[in-house]
């Protein structure tokens, strides 16, 4: 699933945060990042298909950069993973706002060509792109709540984050064949 391998250095971030020094978690990422960008250019993905790798590369950049220039401060290491989903909330918000669902691309990788311009497909990207936009928003705001108000609150930030990953899969995986059930029965 193309999704999943895109997320992957926010996982492995994730994952590391509270693990070990937030500095070479972030830099993890970073390195992923750039790395699976990279990997999937040179396989021949087209930048659209891209979006979330490079906004990874760039958010681990200057994540990077701001906890190697902090290391003493608890900030980063306490709202890094807010700050993630918030960034990709705006990635998420910001690529509708322009007309251009950041899914458009992954899913011409895995539709024929000739449905890339059908209303369904927009159609179909623009909702999956607002439940991934809803999904980060309500992870980003509601993780850095339960930071500052319950800060020992670590298994209800990761039930949060797992719940704003695991419901948009869902519906990214369902959706399409639902809408175009729809579609099939509104043309009879």
């Amino acid at each position: 699933m193309a999704y999943l391998r895109s997320f992957l250095p926010w996982i492995a971030v994730s994952v590391l945060i509270g693990t070990i020094d937030v500095r070479y978690a972030l830099l993890v990422g970073l390195v992923l990042a750039v790395a699976l960008a990279a990997g999937q250019r040179r396989a021949g993905r087209a930048w659209d298909a891209l979006v979330i790798e490079v906004s990874a590369a760039a958010f681990f950049a200057v994540g990077t950069g701001i906890a190697f220039a902090l290391p003493d401060s608890d900030f980063v290491e306490h709202y890094a993973s807010a700050g993630s989903s918030i960034w990709l909330a705006l990635i998420a918000w910001g690529s509708l706002v322009i007309g251009r669902p950041f899914t458009l691309g992954i899913a011409k990788t895995q539709v024929p060509e000739e449905f890339w311009g059908s209303p369904v497909f927009r159609k179909v990207n623009v909702a999956i792109t607002a439940v991934w936009a809803a999904s980060f928003t309500v992870s980003g705001i509601g993780t850095a709540w339960l930071r500052h108000a319950q800060p020992g609150s670590d298994t209800a930030r990761t039930v949060l984050t797992v719940a704003c990953i695991a419901l948009p899969i869902l519906f990214t995986v369902r959706y399409p064949d639902i809408a175009r059930a729809r579609a099939r029965a509104t043309a009879k």
